[in-house]
């Protein structure tokens, strides 16, 4: 049997304006993937369940929600955080989809979501750092890709 996984090895892209370049979202410390998320049902019960009830799924979804520090280090943001904030946010209709992929470091593959993004709330209190939050709402199935080493 093998060893659990350490949720801080996991990671976390958004695939910028160019096709197939990636950032990495950095400076995270949590995040939560919801597979039940927008899930639709119909309810198949009748006379002859005799009591017992029973359904079909008819729509699955998925969410990610990723949190973690607001990041502007000598004045130059997090590429991911900045992506995301500054571009992604502002799309609507079909343009608010995009692709974010995300693995943990001992995964030869990445799983890839056409998804939209929600930027959630940043704030903080006088002595903490200023939080950053963004939720993933995958469209359609999810992919993969392979990891491909950096030239």
């Amino acid at each position: 049997m093998g060893r659990p996984i350490d949720a801080r090895g996991w990671m976390f892209e958004v695939e910028t304006a160019t096709a197939d370049t990636f950032v990495r979202i950095g400076n995270l410390k949590s995040w939560s993937e919801n597979p039940g998320e927008n899930e639709e049902t119909a309810d198949t019960t009748d006379n002859d369940s005799e009591g017992y009830y029973e359904q079909d799924i008819m729509q699955r979804g998925a969410t990610i929600e990723v949190s973690g520090q607001y990041t502007a280090t000598s004045g130059t943001r997090d590429p991911g955080q900045d992506y995301i904030d500054t571009v992604w946010a502002y799309r609507f209709g079909e343009e608010s989809r995009g692709r974010m992929r995300y693995r943990h470091k001992s995964q030869d593959e990445w799983t890839v979501w056409e998804c939209t993004v929600t930027p959630g709330e940043r704030g903080g209190e006088t002595n903490a750092k200023t939080s950053w939050a963004a939720t993933f709402t995958r469209c359609g199935a999810p992919s993969v890709a392979e990891v491909v080493a950096a030239p």
